[in-house]
């Protein structure tokens, strides 16, 4: 299977979620790039094509938003088949899919096999046949449950394809000059300390209760007397003023404020972030940023990964909870996470993570 790939020098990645998805595929990505020498095209969603710029192994992008991912603006058919020719008019040696082990691969397997890709490389848990050249079957969350870099890194090196390198890496934009403007026009004094508050989600499940924030805000400016940078996009504007209205001074609502390349800015100069799991997270994982994660408990693949962390657990109301059968299974599994995180074990990751630079 290794030698097939050799000659493989422009190859498709697919990753169609997010933008913390994509994140965590660029080790497994830079070991394609390094071991064959080629050309990486990716195949992202719109939520995650803005990140894909800053990803020094990517060369081309092409944003999709397909009908099995949960996006905002799904394709219709006769754009399906549009971008099956736009695939096919570009030549791929290879495709490479990536998933989470509770998505089912084979849409965007058969989306290469249309486009007339001739290899094709995924986990699945059924047997493909002649969908997939390369077919590594799915063990996961069954018999083992692996960090999402590691499970990317393992499909690929199936091929043959390795790096030293497993960290998340990041092109950081030269805009901090401009953030720094832009945080002093909002009454934000940068000779004063400060670290973010991240509280907007992708997914309503992962919510952390707006009134959790304010409390948890009003003891981090009790306790350590840094002041609070509330970001989110535009859309997130009234939660993060809501948040900002109930912790009072020293907290500021930045939500729609930033563009990407200024919040990737802004997370590398912070001394913490603190989030749910969201993308954030994993842009924090690639400038070394430390991180304390509220992290709801579904898909426990998707911890920061490599950078001082600290991943505090509760647990998703009945009713938001996946239908994934896979993804229950994993929760019957898992040991129950408490409803509510206790402010007392927050306050403790933050002093020592802070305490640590």
């Amino acid at each position: 299977m290794e030698h097939s790939w050799q000659n493989c020098k422009n190859i498709l990645v697919v990753r169609l979620d997010n933008m913390g998805d994509l994140l965590m595929s660029t080790p497994a990505i830079r070991a394609l790039k390094e071991t064959f020498d080629c050309r990486i095209t990716v195949l992202t969603s719109s939520m995650a094509a803005g990140i894909a710029r800053y990803l020094p192994e990517i060369d081309e992008i092409i944003s999709f938003d397909v009908p099995w991912v949960k996006t905002q603006h799904a394709s219709f058919s006769h754009d399906f088949l549009k971008l099956v020719e736009i695939l096919k008019s570009k030549g791929f040696d290879a495709a490479v899919i990536f998933t989470v082990f509770s998505q089912n691969p084979m849409p965007a397997v058969m989306l290469a096999y249309l486009a007339d890709i001739p290899k094709r490389l995924a986990y699945c848990r059924e047997n493909p046949y002649k969908l997939l050249t390369d077919w590594v079957p799915d063990q996961e969350p069954y018999t083992f449950i692996k960090h999402q870099v590691e499970r990317d890194l393992n499909l690929v090196a199936t091929i043959g394809a390795k790096t030293a390198n497993h960290f998340l890496t990041i092109q950081i934009p030269d805009c901090w000059e401009a953030v720094q403007k832009k945080l002093a026009k909002n009454s934000i004094d940068l000779q004063k300390p400060w670290l973010i508050l991240h509280p907007g989600v992708s997914e309503i499940k992962r919510q952390y209760p707006a009134e959790n924030w304010v409390e948890l805000g009003k003891r981090l400016v009790n306790d350590f007397n840094y002041q609070l940078l509330l970001t989110g996009s535009a859309s997130e504007k009234m939660l993060t003023d809501e948040i900002q209205a109930g912790i009072g001074t020293n907290a500021f609502s930045l939500a729609g404020l930033l563009s990407l390349d200024e919040f990737i800015c802004l997370i590398k100069e912070a001394s913490l972030l603190i989030a749910v799991n969201t993308g954030p997270i994993h842009i924090a994982a690639a400038t070394q940023t430390p991180v304390v994660v509220l992290y709801a408990q579904t898909n426990p693949q998707h911890t920061p990964w490599k950078t001082p962390s600290k991943v505090l657990y509760f647990e998703v109301p009945k009713a938001l909870r996946s239908k994934n059968e896979v993804l229950k299974y994993v929760q019957q599994q898992v040991e129950k996470a408490p409803e509510h995180i206790d402010f007392e074990d927050v306050i403790k990751a933050v002093y020592a993570l802070l305490s640590s630079r």
